[in-house]
């Protein structure tokens, strides 16, 4: 338990560093929060089709773990925001992660520059899935693959 609370415990100057973050309140619905800013930040769209995501970004200090390696919370976030990202349609209800699974291949280091491809993999009754494929640009290592279930309820025929 005792290694838990260091691990999850900030030094002095990390959280002297959080503390002097100012986060402002955002408009639900219309604006993007702090977290989602955060994570998505630097993050370049290549290409966008139906049922299709392509894009790049190049890792980040804010998104690496101790040591240096994007952390798989990043990883996660990717997953769930560009897996959505494949099935979303302007002008329906937003659809809400039911499952993710993510498969750890590989590392990433700092500056190193991603390639993230998503896919809808189809779709029955109000559940949708996607693949999410991670890969260092220049290697072409996988980094990660997830698959993304979503939930959305259809609106009224009313």
């Amino acid at each position: 338990m005792e290694k838990v609370k260091e691990f999850l415990t900030l030094d002095k100057e990390a959280d002297e560093t959080v503390s002097r973050l100012t986060v402002h309140p955002h408009r639900v619905g219309y604006e993007r929060s702090f977290y989602n800013e955060f994570a998505l930040i630097g993050l370049h769209l290549d290409r966008i089709e139906p049922g299709f995501v392509s894009c790049t970004l190049k890792v980040p200090p804010r998104l690496t773990d101790k040591n240096g390696n994007l952390a798989t919370g990043a990883i996660a976030n990717i997953v769930d925001e560009i897996g959505s990202a494949a099935v979303f349609v302007i002008g329906l209800p937003m659809k809400v992660s039911v499952d993710i699974s993510i498969s750890f291949l590989g590392t990433a280091k700092l500056d190193d520059e991603l390639e993230i491809t998503s896919r809808a993999l189809g779709q029955r009754g109000n559940y949708c899935g996607t693949s999410v494929l991670v890969r260092n640009k220049a290697t072409g290592e996988l980094i990660a693959e997830g698959r993304h279930s979503l939930f959305s309820e259809q609106s009224s025929k009313l």
